[in-house]
Formats: structure tokens, C-alpha cells, sequence
């Protein structure tokens, strides 16, 4: 590799991302960005996953004068970001609950004498009195506040010292901060900058499209045949998180695909440390292996290959959403967020805001992000319009997901609409009894069940007059009256209701046009970049035929290295750089450093192994090599338990976190 001279006129920053990271040029608004921070500014950065954030503050903190100190929330996020950095040669640590005091004293001592570029804190470690000595005593290049909707999102229910965060520019008014998030609405994006006194700083605001993921929304009938479909038919052997609501529904889900042949495992807040680690730990180093959890898992998962992620329950808002389908695709390859979703996910999600802590003005807030996120599963239009809108963002029909792919009919929904409200309002009124949507559209379809002769409900005008549509369009209709706001539920179980808006539907005075329910059919064709054949890595479409057997020997290379090191195979190259060399066949060490992705650590660290694997799996054409082994690596580490146990729902729910200080 010919690294610039020191005299010539390429910026330091990009001679860093040269020599470091082994790239010859920046993406989007990384470059703006960094040289702001490097000038010494104030940034908050809006970026999707995948999009780069971690390069805005690793460079800074590597040209300016000290060590950038970089507030993380999770235990795991820090020691896969440490044992990436330091994969490239950067002088990289952490301090938090897993190290014992003397691991913890060799890095403030590595701080101290300014043996560190970048140094890893937990919020709540922060604001200790001791953590803030030690940073008075050292030289601190930067702030930067990872995951800074946790600011916002979740507030001090989530982690009360990401509040206390703007006391950086108080203790610490000269050091540069930059805050970043992928997930963050125009509202969300102002608290942030309101909690964090960033009002003055520059802002930067990346488009929050993932062209690359397909996002399809089914309805729910039987979701766990669906969810195996899914995997067997379009992501046999690829990683894959599947979301729960609760941890009972993990256990179960996890245990069928089990037995199913999959290779899954369980992750829940309620699962004790060392259990979860090994399952985490499993879901990074492995090739296949498919997570399935609540919400307390994904934060800092830096996987690049992970091709689907699917919603067993509705999402409570569409930040939750996007952050979870985001953890999909992170190498730009296709990737599939797909969801399955139903009348009672509605029921649910609305009873859970009736029930919830907090004032009116809290369970009006949670309606709100329920309602958004009802609309883009009930839209017929393109879910990535609705989706990037919901950011203040434009956009333009995709061709990439379900309603592009397969678009969804409509029709006038008004008269039907019109007689599920009057059998509500008949209910109530005549009878002063309230009902769940199963019993009233056995009344619409004059079904004479057991029930409905108990109550004598065959008796009711309404009786029969529904017969015309099926049990499934029926609870389409409930499902998007629950959408719209036209119906309510109320109590223990979920009775339906009518709403102060029902009358207008009712009195004739508003028409509804409804997404009519589809079919079950085949999933739509994706644009894909790849081919498969049996289980095993998607093929990328621009990696020629005869250097496929290259790229597998390089695999195979990689997941012996990464084994030796304890390391996910991706901290050691990701995919794209392995198929750079699989097609260039550099034959020299010169050749190898002008590859993306091959700096100068990684160079002087792995050039002979490359070469070595290269030699042995001959020019491309020859034949192809052994079968390339798992990528698996045994686990090196186990995360000890937390200081301090966040408190967990009672009702078997888990909130957005999955380790901290």
C-alpha cells in the first residue's frame, strides 16, 4: 500500500481513513461531518444503521490531540466495537462491569498516559465522581453519545443518565461532542438536541432509506408455519432475528424452529447472564444461527450478514420498528423485514396503553406511535413512502416491497363498516352488554353458536346481515376500524366499543375505502443480488462464477483465523472485502493493501494467510476447494452479571435493553 506523504495536501482525516481502514474515500455526509468535529464542533447525526456513524467520531478522536471518550449503552456493544478497532491497529479500551480492578486500573493508566485513542464509558459510569476525576486528569479529544435516542425514545424509564448527559459542556465546555442515532422523528430529533444542549450544534441528517430491505407486512394466520415458510423457502441457512412480545412467546417460538430443524436460539431479559451471552455470542460467530427475542436484544449488534428479521407481534411505534428491521442488511446486500400481523396484535397494543403507568398525556403519546405504526401495516400504498414520510423524509415509490410488488386492492368498506358499528351500538344499547370482535361477527354472519343462543343474540335486526363476507374480511374490518379510530377497546377483555368519531360513519356523513385482505400467495420477487444453491451464504451477483471457490477458501481462511482469535469472522473482513479479493487475485502484499477494506494493520496482520489461501485455491476456474467450514468460534468470554439488574415487566415483557452498567 503507498500511503500519502505528511507533506502533501490530503486532509489528515482521509489520510486516516486510508491507513487505518484501508478506503479511499468518504460515503454520503461522513466527510462534512468529520471535519467538523476534527475543527472542534458541536454535531448531532441522523444516519440509518449501516450508514457509517461509528467513522464520524473513530477518526476525529484519532487526528485530534487525546483520547475521545464515547458513551455507549451496552456492555456488548463495547467490546465488539474494541475488538474491531483493535483488529485495525487502534489503541482502543473500555471500562465497565465485566473487568476486574485490575483490568479496569491498566486501562486508566493506558488513559492517563495517553496510550488511548478511544476509550468506551457506560452512562451510568460516567456520572461517577471517580470516572470524572479521571477524565479531568487525562486529555479528552471528543464526546461522542452513541444511541442518542435513548435520550428521547424511552426517557429516564430507559436509562435515567443519558438525561444527565448534558453536563458534558458543563464540566468539559472546550471538548467537541457529536451525538448520533439512526432512529429519530423531527419531534425526537429536537429533544434530543434539547436534553443533550446540542440547540447551537450542527445538525446532519442523512436520508433514512435502506433500499436493499424488502418490507413486507402479512396478516397473521398461524404465524409460526408462516415464520417457517418464510425461513425454508427464502432464508434457509442465513441469519436471521425473529421479535416476540414476550418471553413465554421466545421460548416457544425458538423451541419450534428448533425442532424444525432450524438452528435457533432464545434471548430474553428473564434468561440468567451466562445463557444469554453464549446465545448472543453463538448469533455473532457463527454462520446461520437465528436469534429469537423480545426487544431486549439488537442494540449494538454490528452483524453485517444478517438477511431477515421478522415481527411475530405488532411493534408498539415505528421508531421500534425501523431501529429493529434496521439490524437487517447491514452489508447492503437484500435483506427481507417482514411481519406478521393481526386483529389481536391490535387488541393487545390497545389494552397494554389503557393499562399503562402514566398520565393521560403519556397514554395519548403511546396511542399516537401505535396509530402511525398501524397505518404503514394498513397502507396501500408504498411501505417505504409511508415509512421515510414518517421521519419528514420524501420518497418514492420503491418496486421493493409488498404493496410495490403486489399491490393492495381497495374497496368501499362504508356499508360493511356501517353494520359492525350498529351491531356494537344495538349491543349496548338494547342489551347494555359489550362484547370481543369473535361474538359480534358471529352475530354479523348469523352463526347460531353456542354463545349467541345463550344471549339470545339471534334475535338482535342485526343478526345475519354480515353473512356476505368471510370470518377473515370481517376481522379486516374490526382490525382497521380499531386503525382508524372508528371503534375502541376497553376492559380485561378487550370488549369493543364505539368512539366519539364512530357517529359519523354511523350517521352516513364519512365513507371508508379499506385494504381489502389478501390471499395467502407465494412471496413476492425480489430484486436479488444473489443465487443460492442448499444452505450457506447468499452468492453475491457481482462475484464471477470462477471466483467462487476463491471466495470460499477465503471464508474458510477467515473462520479459522477468527476462531484462533475469538473474534466474529466480520472483525477480521467483512464479506465485501473478501469478494474484492476473490475477483482482483492480488499477488503481492502491494497489490492486497490497494483492496477496500485492508489497512495497514490488517495488512502487516493478515497479508501472508491471504496470499497463502489465494495460492492454494488457484486461479479461478480450477477446482474448487474443500468444503470451507463453519465460521463458528468458540465463545471466549462471558459477560459476568449486571451491577445493577434493571427491573424487569411483570407482564413477562422486556424493555429495550439487554445489558448495561
Amino acid at each position: 500500500m503507498t500511503l500519502p506523504d505528511a507533506s502533501t495536501e490530503i486532509p489528515d482525516a482521509l489520510q486516516v481513513l486510508h491507513r487505518v481502514f484501508g478506503y479511499d474515500s468518504f460515503r454520503g455526509e461522513q466527510q462534512q461531518v468529520i471535519d467538523h468535529v476534527v475543527a472542534g464542533g458541536d454535531a448531532l447525526v441522523l444516519m440509518p444503521t449501516g450508514g457509517g456513524k461509528s467513522l464520524c467520531y473513530q477518526i476525529p478522536a484519532l487526528v485530534r490531540e487525546g483520547t475521545g471518550v464515547v458513551i455507549s449503552p451496552l456492555i456488548a456493544l463495547m467490546q465488539d466495537q474494541v475488538d474491531a478497532l483493535t483488529a485495525l491497529g487502534v489503541r482502543a479500551g473500555f471500562l465497565n462491569s465485566t473487568q476486574d480492578p485490575d483490568e479496569r486500573r491498566a486501562v486508566e493508566h493506558a488513559f492517563l498516559d495517553g496510550r488511548l485513542d478511544l476509550l468506551y464509558l457506560a452512562p451510568e459510569r460516567l456520572r461517577t465522581e471517580g470516572t470524572q476525576r479521571l477524565l479531568d486528569r487525562g486529555t479528552v479529544s471528543l464526546f461522542a453519545i452513541d444511541e442518542a435516542h435513548c435520550v428521547a425514545q424511552w426517557g429516564h424509564d430507559f436509562r435515567p443518565d443519558y438525561l444527565a448527559l448534558s453536563m458534558l459542556h458543563e464540566r468539559w465546555p472546550k471538548v467537541p461532542r457529536i451525538a448520533l442515532t439512526a432512529t429519530a422523528t423531527e419531534a425526537t430529533h429536537g429533544e434530543i438536541a434539547a436534553r443533550l444542549g446540542l440547540e447551537d450544534a450542527r445538525h446532519f441528517v442523512a436520508s433514512f432509506d435502506r433500499p436493499n430491505i424488502q418490507y413486507r407486512i402479512v396478516p397473521k394466520n398461524n404465524p409460526l408455519k408462516q415464520l417457517l415458510e418464510l425461513i425454508r423457502t427464502e432464508h434457509d441457512g442465513d441469519a436471521g432475528v425473529v421479535y416476540c412480545l414476550s418471553r413465554a412467546s421466545v421460548e416457544k417460538t425458538a423451541a419450534f424452529l428448533a425442532e424444525q430443524g432450524i438452528d435457533a436460539v432464545a434471548y430474553h431479559a428473564g434468561m440468567d447472564a451466562r445463557t444469554r451471552a453464549a446465545n448472543q455470542a453463538r448469533f455473532l460467530r457463527e454462520d446461520g444461527v437465528v436469534v429469537v427475542a423480545t426487544i431486549a436484544f439488537g442494540m449494538g449488534i454490528d452483524k453485517p450478514d444478517v438477511r431477515f428479521v421478522a415481527h411475530l407481534d405488532l411493534p408498539k411505534s415505528v421508531e421500534g420498528y425501523y431501529q429493529e428491521t434496521g439490524r437487517a442488511g447491514r452489508d447492503g446486500e437484500p435483506a427481507t423485514a417482514w411481519l406478521a400481523y393481526g386483529l389481536q396484535d391490535v387488541v393487545q397494543q390497545r389494552k397494554m396503553i389503557e393499562g399503562s403507568e402514566g398520565d393521560e398525556t403519556h397514554r395519548r403519546s403511546l396511542a399516537m406511535h401505535l396509530d402511525a405504526m398501524l397505518a404503514l401495516c394498513e397502507t396501500v400504498g408504498c411501505r417505504r413512502v409511508r415509512l421515510l414520510a414518517y421521519f419528514g423524509q420524501p420518497g418514492e415509490p420503491c418496486g421493493n416491497c409488498d404493496t410495490c410488488l403486489t399491490p393492495a386492492e381497495s374497496w368501499d368498506g362504508t356499508v360493511a363498516a356501517q353494520k359492525l358499528l350498529s351491531t356494537v351500538w344495538r349491543l349496548a344499547r338494547e342489551r347494555r352488554q359489550k362484547f370481543g370482535a369473535g361474538q359480534i361477527i358471529d352475530i354479523l354472519q348469523g352463526k347460531k353458536t353456542a354463545k349467541v343462543i345463550q344471549f339470545d343474540h339471534d334475535a338482535l335486526s342485526v343478526f345475519g346481515v354480515g353473512a356476505d363476507l368471510s370470518t377473515a374480511e370481517w376481522r379486516s374490518v374490526v382490525r382497521q376500524l380499531l386503525a382508524l379510530g372508528l371503534l375502541a377497546v376497553e376492559g380485561e377483555y378487550g370488549t369493543l366499543v364505539l368512539t366519539d368519531a364512530s357517529g359519523e360513519v354511523l350517521g352516513g356523513r364519512r365513507t371508508l375505502s379499506m385494504r381489502k385482505e389478501k390471499v395467502p400467495a407465494a412471496a413476492p420477487a425480489r430484486k436479488e443480488s444473489g443465487s443460492r444453491s442448499g444452505k450457506g451464504p447468499r452468492v453475491p451477483v457481482d462475484l464471477p462464477e470462477a471466483a467462487l471457490p476463491v471466495f470460499e477458501a477465503l471464508r474458510a481462511w477467515r473462520a479459522a483465523t477468527a476462531r484462533e482469535q475469538g473474534v466474529p469472522a466480520y472483525v477480521v473482513f467483512h464479506d465485501a472485502t473478501l469478494r474484492e479479493i476473490a475477483t482482483r487475485l492480488p499477488a503481492t502484499v502491494e497489490e492486497l493493501g490497494t483492496v477496500n477494506g485492508v489497512g495497514e494493520a490488517k495488512l502487516a496482520k493478515y497479508a501472508e494467510g491471504i496470499l497463502e489461501a489465494l495460492s492454494e485455491a488457484g486461479a479461478p476456474g480450477s477446482p474448487a476447494p474443500a468444503a470451507a467450514p463453519s465460521e463458528a468460534a468458540p465463545l471466549p468470554r462471558q459477560a459476568a452479571p449486571y451491577e445493577d439488574e434493571p427491573p424487569f415487566d411483570p407482564d413477562d415483557t422486556d424493555p429495550p435493553w439487554d445489558d448495561w452498567e
